[in-house]
């Protein structure tokens, strides 16, 4: 199926590893233009290296800090200069604080939503423009089931995804207006690296795929397992393509059935 996403201009933040690099690589095979960014450009551009057949024409690639709004603004412009407009946005930036919340200091509660609310929300408001110039302009969020299903060791991480998930809502309302799209994906348990460091510091004598699959049934993921980087991009770049035009305010589950919310 043709997504309609050829010479389309789509920036993806946080693309130098896991689901952010994923889709990258995704869009790049649908023939999308990508604006990526991460905060470690040396580690950006290697990662993009890993993937085949690249054209550099389609390939602008920045260090951001996207909770820096000056930052995001010179990335934008930047991404403009090189591609004179922009069609999508995948606002992919984040991480977990695995605390408690009695543990969890001030700094960090600050920092959790510092990231997860202007790592989205800087971004739109500097690319709004282009977006509402665009025939058919889409924001994508990428959040969590943690949005919806807050957890106890991740209580931070979970009021500020449910902030980010209030807030996408809110903008797919202001943004309708323009003819911009925003919604979210919301990830469960997926394969990436913060996973991989927390199996290497866990001190089990199983496997990796043993003990992952041990943390699925304990967190009551139906499917058993962990999800997929290119499993969350799929749904990101569907959401991305015209064909997705009558589609906004919503949300995706990604999580193999471990959403326990009706």
């Amino acid at each position: 199926m043709d997504l309609q996403l050829t010479d389309r201009t789509v920036v993806v933040t946080g693309a130098s590893s896991g689901v952010g690099l994923a889709t990258t690589r995704m869009l790049l095979a649908e023939g999308a233009r990508i604006a990526a960014c991460a905060r470690d450009l040396d580690r950006l551009r290697a990662a993009i290296e890993t993937i085949d057949g690249v054209d550099p024409d389609k390939v602008h690639l920045r260090a951001c800090d996207v909770t820096d709004r000056d930052e995001v603004e010179s990335f934008i412009g930047s991404t403009m200069q090189r591609f004179a407009g922009i069609e999508g946005l995948v606002c992919n930036a984040g991480r977990s604080l695995m605390s408690s919340l009695s543990e969890t200091t001030d700094e960090q509660i600050r920092a959790e939503f510092d990231l997860k609310i202007f790592g989205s929300w800087n971004l739109v408001r500097a690319a709004r423009r282009p977006l509402a110039a665009a025939d058919c302009g889409a924001v994508v969020n990428v959040n969590a089931i943690l949005s919806r299903q807050p957890e106890p060791r991740l209580a931070v991480t979970s009021a500020a995804r449910a902030a980010l998930l209030n807030l996408t809502h809110s903008m797919a309302e202001d943004l309708a207006a323009d003819g911009t799209r925003v919604n979210s994906v919301l990830l469960g348990l997926v394969d990436t690296g913060q996973w991989r460091r927390r199996f290497e510091t866990s001190g089990t004598a199983l496997d990796y795929d043993a003990w992952s699959a041990q943390i699925a049934a304990d967190s009551g993921i139906a499917l058993g397992r962990f999800g997929t980087a290119e499993e969350v991009a799929f749904h990101i770049v569907t959401l991305l393509s015209p064909l997705s035009g009558y589609t906004t305010g919503t949300s995706i589950d990604v999580g193999g059935g471990v959403g326990r919310y009706i």
